[in-house]
Parts: structure tokens; C-alpha cells; sequence
């Protein structure tokens, strides 16, 4: 797996600068036939590049199983998904996760309100009026997404100590039915989960009313109720106010949430189950291309 990451490693920063040569040659000024030449040339090895890329993945996508190898068996998975999270990914990164081993106990979608600051009076009316008996939320919750994550965690999780529910099933019903009917959330049947992955998309609007922080919160506020998180995303999650981008922006959600910024590749579908297990050694890792990863991908057998 290490080889295999160094050399996927060294395509993609091959890709990346070639494609930013590319950029500079054609606004590079006049230079005429000369400039044309060496356009054409970085674009047919951009294309190389591209097409190595290509190969990498269907080696991925075939080797998964070596590569997964059980890493998450016996561990119960609860998917969530963003509005803007694309389906094919939900799909392959679901896929990725029971290769590994994983049993998935269901998918519950946030909708457009859920992650829109100008619905946040109406969602936290909602979520402190819904709090399982004995339960508490973390005091440091206050903003839409941490509350909305911290009760999500308490209800749809189960406690990393000991593997119990902390929400019976009615009162489990009623937070999913409550949200459900206020616009919040799609759900159809699921099952509480020790794990969650939070699966995003490109963040086009991650700037508008505030959407990528409120994913980041819920995500970070998530993580804080069950074994293990990680949230990830298209490249631009990690650009701007990208959700993954507002998590390695923060020093607390920083060291607590792992992300995965090219979940659209084979490369980041299987670095998301490997993340996960790498969560339930202690671990966190921000992987990927984008500019807040640290590494294309895990680059040793968690555990």
C-alpha cells in the first residue's frame, strides 16, 4: 500500500504541475508558433498524465479488496450525505466500506435548510426540544451545526465506551420524523451505527449562508458522540469555506476529524474506509490533493 500511494503520489503532483505550466503558456503572452508548440506538448502529456491517473484507479478499484483487507469487519457504518454530495460517490464510498468489511446501517441525507444559516433559529428550536431522557448536549454546542450534530450523534450512534443506544427507538423515531417533516432531513430505515462518514460534494456554495462551516460543525460536533468520522468530499471541499477546508481551519475539529478531499477517484473511496479504521486506532489524517492534505491517502495498515 505505501508504494502504491508514493506512486500515485508522484502522478497527481505530475498532473497538478503540468496542468499549471499549461495555464502559464497559454496566458504567457505572444510568442506565436513557439507557444503554440509547447502548449500542444504539455497538453498531450497532461493527457498521459491523465490517462495514468485513469489506470491507477481501475488498479484500485480492482485491488480493493487486498487493499481493504477486512480493516473495518465487525463495525457497524451510519452514511450521511450533504445536499450537494454527488450520488455515484455515496454509492462507490458505500461500496468501498462493506469491501472493507463494514456493515452499513442506513443513509440519512441533510437538505438545503439543514445546512442554511437562515434556517438555524428554526432547526435549533427543533433539536433542544428533542434531547433523549438522560442525555445531555455539549454545552460548547451552540451554533446550528454542532447542535444539530451533537444530538444526531447522541441518537444515531451508539456510545464508543460500551456499544449501547442512548436514544430508545420512539425517541430515535421522533428526532428522524421531526426533522423529516420540518425539511431537514431524508431518511428512509437505519439502524444506529458505532461510525459515520459525512459524504460532500464540491462546495460550489459552500460560501452562501454559511454552508460550509455549518457542515464542518456538524461534522466535528458528529464525531465528538461516536468511534470514528471522516468527512469527505470533491476538491473543492477543501478550497475556500469548503467544509474540509473550515475543519483544517479550526485547531479542535483539526485533530478530531479526518477528511478525504477526492472522493470522486478510487483513490479517495478506498483512503475513506481506511481513514475510518484509522479513526478507531485514535488516529486522524487529512488526505487527498487539495491544499489542506497532508497525504494522497493512508499510508500504512491502520491498527
Amino acid at each position: 500500500m505505501r508504494r502504491l500511494v508514493v506512486s500515485l503520489t508522484a502522478i497527481f503532483l505530475a498532473l497538478a504541475v503540468g496542468a499549471a505550466l499549461g495555464a502559464v503558456v497559454r496566458h504567457g503572452g505572444s510568442g506565436g508558433d513557439d507557444l503554440a508548440r509547447r502548449n500542444d506538448a504539455l497538453a498531450a502529456a497532461n493527457g498521459h498524465l491523465e490517462r495514468q491517473v485513469g489506470a491507477a484507479d481501475d488498479f484500485i478499484a480492482r485491488s480493493a479488496g487486498r487493499i481493504l483487507n477486512g480493516t473495518l469487519a465487525d463495525h457497524t457504518v451510519l452514511v450521511f450525505t450533504t445536499p450537494d454530495a454527488d450520488g455515484g460517490d455515496v454509492d462507490a464510498v458505500t461500496a468501498a466500506l462493506t469491501t472493507a468489511g463494514a456493515t452499513i446501517t442506513g443513509r440519512v441525507a441533510l437538505t438545503d435548510a439543514f445546512v442554511d444559516a437562515a434556517q438555524g433559529d428554526r432547526l435549533r428550536t427543533a433539536v433542544t426540544n428533542m434531547i433523549p431522557a438522560g442525555a445531555q448536549l455539549q454545552t460548547e454546542a451552540v451554533d446550528q451545526g454542532s447542535l444539530a450534530g451533537d444530538l444526531l450523534g447522541l441518537a444515531f450512534l451508539t456510545d464508543p465506551a460500551n456499544g449501547a443506544d442512548r436514544a430508545t427507538g420512539q425517541e430515535r423515531g421522533l428526532i428522524a420524523d421531526t426533522l423529516r417533516n420540518g425539511g431537514f432531513l431524508g431518511a428512509g430505515d437505519f439502524a444506529p451505527a458505532q461510525l459515520a462518514v459525512v459524504v460532500t460534494g464540491a462546495s460550489a456554495r459552500a460560501d452562501h449562508n454559511g454552508q460550509g462551516s455549518i457542515i464542518a460543525h456538524f461534522a466535528g460536533a458528529l464525531r465528538g458522540r461516536g468511534a470514528g468520522l471522516v468527512l469527505a468530499g470533491r476538491a473543492g471541499s477543501s478550497d475556500g469555506s469548503g467544509p474540509i477546508a473550515e475543519v483544517c481551519r479550526d485547531n479542535r475539529l483539526d485533530t478530531t476529524v479526518s477528511t478525504v478531499d477526492n472522493v470522486d477517484r478510487e483513490t479517495g473511496r478506498v483512503t475513506t474506509a481506511l481513514g475510518l479504521a484509522e479513526q478507531l486506532g485514535g488516529k486522524t489524517g487529512h488526505y487527498g490533493t487539495g491544499p489542506e492534505a497532508t497525504s494522497l491517502s493512508v499510508t500504512a495498515s491502520p491498527g
